[in-house]
């Protein structure tokens, strides 16, 4: 009975994805199963210390680890501590878990397990990421929603004329976020280029004589799903700083969006006149900057870059074509 106990130990163990250690007190020896080698990515062969687990161990996380893990040493009862480890261009996560203090270890060995949980802190950064993008976009409606009060109220007769415009220019809002979004699956071609940035810029036109100050301009090209929401994304960001700072908070003020195409590339060229003086941010910029080089660079294989003329601003958006009809 004992023999099949430790048998279906061992198997309850490697399903888990556990691996054992044992950590000499006095002579830094360090020991672990094959599966704690191949986590860490160490040959078995030879003596092991701790200093050479240390030298894998992510330089920002480093003094951390090594402090914690001599605080064990003191500490009564139970402790835990993730940290990032580097295997060849990999970044793992590691949870290290075992019981603290000195008191009644064997052998003046402490053990304890590593636990690989990279899966885990991928998804809780995914979350946070996911978290700060939709607050940064809350904040960007209730800016865009105001800014096109004042926008509507330029070109209003009347207070039911206004109504009638800001509930238009409300709704298109809310069709132009929908693309601001994922798509299901199996809808093929999500739009055609010119099409998607008019949707998507039809709020933030003027009407009466103030019309037509948004005006678009692009290579007659399929965007895919996959892209549509990158691009979308984008141009909704571009379009909220504009209303905020740029051309789109002045009357007078236009918004140019023209395209090329070759081989390899589509470049947009996002155009502002008319607007207030242009001056150019200074510092590493806020979320909203990083969410469009991340979403550029990342979701659509490109690139994006400013020229803050006096009299407005010219951004030029660099799109790998093969990526835009995915």
């Amino acid at each position: 009975m004992a023999e099949w106990n430790l048998t279906q130990l061992r198997r309850a163990i490697k399903a888990a994805g556990v691996s054992l250690w044992t950590w000499n007190v006095d002579t830094d020896a360090f020991r672990m199963d094959q599966r704690g080698y191949e986590l860490w990515d160490i040959t078995s062969e030879g003596v092991l210390a701790f200093e050479d687990l240390s030298d894998k161990i992510h330089p920002a996380d480093r003094d951390r680890v090594r402090a914690a893990f001599a605080a064990t040493r003191a500490v009564v009862g139970p402790y835990e501590i993730d940290f990032r480890i580097l295997s060849d261009l990999d970044v793992r996560w590691v949870s290290a878990r075992g019981q603290g203090s000195d008191e009644d270890i064997i052998a003046r060995l402490m053990t304890g397990i590593f636990l690989d949980v990279t899966g885990r802190k991928q998804a809780e950064e995914g979350h946070e990421l996911l978290a700060g993008e939709m607050s940064h976009r809350v904040k960007n409606l209730l800016a865009i929603a105001s800014g096109l009060t004042q926008m509507t109220s330029r070109s209003s007769s009347s207070i039911a004329d206004m109504t009638s415009q800001l509930t238009e220019r409300l709704t298109a809002l809310g069709r132009a976020h929908d693309l601001v979004r994922p798509l299901p699956g199996g809808q093929g071609t999500a739009a055609l280029l010119g099409d998607l940035i008019t949707i998507l810029l039809a709020p933030y036109d003027e009407t009466a004589a103030y019309s037509g100050r948004v005006r678009v301009a692009v290579p007659r090209m399929g965007v895919g799903e996959a892209a549509a929401t990158g691009l979308a994304l984008v141009i909704h960001e571009l379009a909220t700083n504009s209303l905020k700072y740029g051309a789109l908070s002045s009357a007078a003020g236009t918004l140019n969006v023209s395209g090329t195409v070759d081989e390899h590339y589509v470049t947009l060229s996002w155009i502002e006149q008319g607007g207030p003086s242009v001056v150019p941010p200074t510092g590493p910029g806020g979320y909203g900057s990083k969410l469009l080089e991340r979403t550029m660079a990342g979701h659509l294989g490109g690139s994006i870059a400013y020229d803050w003329t006096p009299a407005g601003a010219l951004v030029s958006l660099k799109i790998d074509a093969r990526r835009l009809a995915v």
